[in-house]
């Protein structure tokens, strides 16, 4: 990562402005997690081959990619096509989930500075709806 892309991501993650509340009051995953996560956004920003409005839509159709690679790691995990056989392990699926995890969170960041308190909030709606 260039010194840029790290003073930025760090200024981003440390920002009094992106967080309302301190960091440490909200719940969820530990903040290391929302640093990484802005770690690779500076990161990706620093590298893109386009720029714009084409490039949030580029990140949001790299989410499909994902799952794609969930889907094809299951059927590899139980053998469903008979011309590959058993290619993959569940290991490989986890490992394809947390890909999906990290696209999905980098491409919400691409859309907020506030994607800790954005999935704060909407993980907290689920789960109340769901466990009420």
């Amino acid at each position: 990562m260039t010194d840029q892309a790290t003073s930025r991501a760090t200024s981003q993650a440390a920002s009094p402005a992106a967080s309302p509340e301190p960091a440490e009051d909200l719940p969820g995953p530990p903040l290391d997690l929302w640093n990484r996560i802005d770690e690779l956004y500076a990161w990706l920003e620093d590298n893109r081959p386009v720029g714009g409005e084409q490039s949030r839509l580029l990140q949001m159709l790299k989410l499909s990619e994902e799952v794609g690679e969930v889907a094809e790691a299951v059927i590899g995990a139980t053998g469903q096509n008979p011309r590959k056989g058993f290619s993959h392990t569940w290991e490989d699926v986890q490992g394809e989930l947390c890909d999906v995890v990290i696209t999905a969170l980098v491409a919400l960041r691409t859309l907020t500075p506030d994607t800790r308190e954005v999935f704060t909030r909407h993980l907290a709606r689920v789960t109340e709806r769901s466990l009420g």
